[in-house]
């Protein structure tokens, strides 16, 4: 990992979960309430908001581009470029 990176733990709705475990989703957008930057890894748990609950289920990604400030992403949002990350 690089230095002066970051591991997010991130709530993922079932979903997204699975298109992004199958490859066919490779992005997040998010509040930009963490810092979000490239290198950074992103765990994305699983969570059935019909339950409540997480299901156990988890993937990590890391970051490989962010934007922000642009007309296509809301104001305190940010859009990343992931790529699946080794543990």
């Amino acid at each position: 990992m690089q230095l002066n990176t970051r591991v997010h733990c991130l709530k993922t709705w079932p979903e997204f979960f699975k298109a992004m475990k199958r490859g066919r989703k490779r992005f997040d957008i998010r509040r930009d309430d963490r810092g979000f930057k490239v290198g950074d890894r992103l765990v994305l748990e699983e969570w059935d908001p019909s339950t409540q609950s997480y299901t156990g289920e988890g993937l990590i990604f890391r970051v490989t581009y962010c934007l922000r400030k642009q007309p296509w992403v809301p104001k305190g949002y940010v859009a990343m470029s992931v790529e699946e990350a080794a543990g």
